[in-house]
């Protein structure tokens, strides 16, 4: 995994303007400790951070390559699962090959292809590409969004960059937010409308999207959606196609120089993708799969089952890594490093997020990296086979609204009066959630029920499914960590999305289609296991670090957070701690704790991004 960067400008020549890209390439420097490359032609200047992953010598970026009288740049994150593939189409198409690199393979698609090139591709991409001749700049992002593209356009200028702190690396790009940036953060957040950079016109390469910027301005082309259609096969066929689509995601995924490991809770899907892995490391002869989890300190004398969280996971890890004979690594957490990387947490986001779920994953990545550099994660299972409450509760269902985000009401008594008229939270969330749901592809004459859970696997594919990529990506990457997510298989997720709702729910169980599919890979008890999601902490501790750093920054009348929120309210509610039911109020596990940390979050942001309203 890499971070690009990149400015174009055709009233500049930009072969001088060195020292700007190299700093917008060195805010990322986590995400490529192993070696940085600079590339200038004209109008044009790439920056490239490479995590060394496959072939570190033939894979240096920015990578240049000739075909005829025409030269090619490119700067490329990501993987990918078809190279061999790919290469042999290319090999018989005449083209050679000086390395056995990925990126020599998508440069020369690109030459081959053009633009088509995307539709070939099965991996995780954001990458772009200089053609010298047309002087065009092409972009693209892969299907799922799983690696992140930003841009921005000032004037004649053209910036991008994998996150939006190589943006704001460049002058002309300021932290500034609008009245949409406002309602991004305290309305949505931590989730963020597709396409949007919460930043003032700053924006999102959407997943499935490709750009191309020419001196005629930019052009945005979708090249994959979804699609509807009628699904025909039996439950039999339906199970065995899951399976052997799954499998060859997690094998084509384990690919890489270096070493390999995957994370494990004990739940259904990592322990799926623990199995087949395991089982493909023996085959090739790669010795004992390692396997990670994560907990927290005294977790175990704290924890409550909830509808929420049934049970902890301590117990699963132990029987999966038993039965499979992995090395398991258990790593484990005390509050107040989880609170201090509450900070880290928002540089790697560049944006206040999931509070302790982010600090605690960047931690836990940390700890990894120091024993492997790539490893699978079970993320994105429950969005593509309904795992989650809305699916299954009739009043999350039928929310009206993004079912993750119901105590919208609530939220808006946070706000101070004068931002909730300025905002008007409600239309806002409803605007979104509106222009979401005409992007679905409807299938003709489907039952209303199926219909308004095709809506919702919309929902979670294109809203949820993101917040929780964004935060594998920046939390794992700021570790200098590749996470996979075979789930997130582009062909798995299109033939998912067709199986009706009484096949995905087979035997009645959440995500039942996948544990017939898994069956004879993983053992009854665990394959059966009622779902539990992500770890997080249950020491009261936390709440209480929170809501003192909370409560500090209200005593603080110089806080830029202080004009934006009702300080009474949220007094109240720091008060009223231990007392109060402590109802999630964005997806499952951002509850009270986390309230008092994402404001804290915020204001940290406002301060060390100084960041300008408009």
């Amino acid at each position: 995994m890499c971070g690009i960067t990149g400015w174009l400008d055709f009233e500049r020549d930009l072969t001088e303007a060195n020292e700007l890209v190299r700093k917008m390439a060195e805010s990322l420097r986590y995400r490529g400790p192993d070696q940085a490359g600079y590339w200038a032609s004209g109008p044009v200047s790439f920056g490239h951070r490479r995590l060394c992953v496959v072939d570190p010598s033939g894979g240096q970026q920015p990578m240049s390559k000739q075909y005829g009288d025409a030269t090619y740049t490119m700067v490329y994150n990501g993987e990918l699962y078809n190279t061999e593939d790919l290469r042999q189409d290319l090999k018989r198409a005449g083209h050679q090959f000086r390395s056995h690199s990925d990126t020599e393979v998508l440069l020369t698609a690109y030459i081959e292809w053009g633009a088509d090139c995307v539709r070939r591709l099965n991996g995780i991409f954001a990458f772009a590409i200089w053609d010298e001749r047309k002087q065009t700049l092409f972009l693209a992002r892969d299907r799922m969004g799983v690696k992140p593209l930003f841009y921005a356009v000032r004037g004649s200028s053209f910036f991008f960059g994998s996150e939006l702190k190589a943006l704001l690396a460049h002058p002309e790009v300021k932290p500034e937010i609008s009245r949409e940036g406002l309602a991004e953060i305290f309305v949505l957040g931590p989730s963020r409308t597709p396409g949007h950079g919460v930043f003032h016109n700053v924006h999102e390469v959407r997943p499935g999207f490709h750009l191309t910027v020419s001196k005629e301005g930019v052009k945005t082309e979708r090249y994959w959606e979804l699609v509807s259609r009628p699904h025909y096969d039996d439950l039999e066929t339906t199970a065995e196609t899951v399976r052997s689509l799954l499998i060859d995601s997690i094998e084509r995924q384990l690919v890489a120089d270096v070493p390999v490991a995957t994370l494990l809770s004990g739940g259904l899907d990592s322990s799926a993708i623990t199995a087949i892995a395991s089982r493909a490391f023996q085959r090739q002869g790669r010795g004992t799969l390692h396997t990670y989890s994560i907990d927290y300190k005294d977790n175990d004398l704290h924890f409550q089952a909830n509808a929420f969280q049934p049970n902890s996971d301590a117990p699963w890890v132990k029987r999966v890594s038993e039965y499979l004979q992995t090395i398991h690594h258990r790593i484990e957490f005390d509050t107040p490093e989880l609170v201090e990387s509450l900070k880290t947490a928002v540089f790697a986001r560049d944006l206040p997020g999931m509070t302790d779920v982010d600090s605690s994953l960047y931690l836990f990545c940390r700890e990894i990296k120091k024993e492997t550099t790539v490893v699978l994660s079970g993320e994105c299972a429950d969005e593509v086979f309904g795992g989650y409450p809305w699916f299954h509760r009739e009043d999350l269902f039928n929310a009206g609204t993004f079912p993750w985000a119901v105590m919208s009401k609530e939220r808006a008594r946070w706000l101070s009066p004068e931002l909730r008229e300025y905002l008007r939270p409600d239309e806002y969330l409803a605007q979104r959630y509106e222009e979401t749901l005409a992007e679905v592809p409807r299938l003709p004459g489907e039952d209303p029920t199926e219909a308004r859970r095709r809506e919702l696997f919309y929902l979670n594919l294109t809203w949820f499914m993101n917040t929780l990529l964004d935060r594998k990506d920046r939390m794992s990457m700021a570790a200098s960590l590749e996470a996979r997510v075979p789930f997130c298989d582009h062909r798995l997720v299109e033939y998912v999305w067709n199986i009706p709702w009484e096949m995905k729910m087979y035997a009645g169980r959440e995500k039942g289609i996948l544990r017939k599919a898994m069956e004879g890979i993983l053992p009854d008890d665990v394959l059966y296991r009622k779902k539990s999601p992500y770890p997080k902490t249950h020491n009261p501790a936390y709440t209480e670090a929170t809501r003192a750093w909370l409560l500090e920054i209200l005593d603080d009348s110089q806080s830029p957070l202080l004009p934006l929120i009702d300080q009474t309210v949220i007094r109240e509610i720091a008060a009223s701690v231990g007392k109060a039911s402590g109802i999630p109020w964005f997806g499952q596990l951002m509850s009270t704790p986390q309230l008092f940390a994402y404001l804290a979050q915020i204001d940290y942001w406002l301060r060390e991004y100084k960041v300008t309203i408009i």
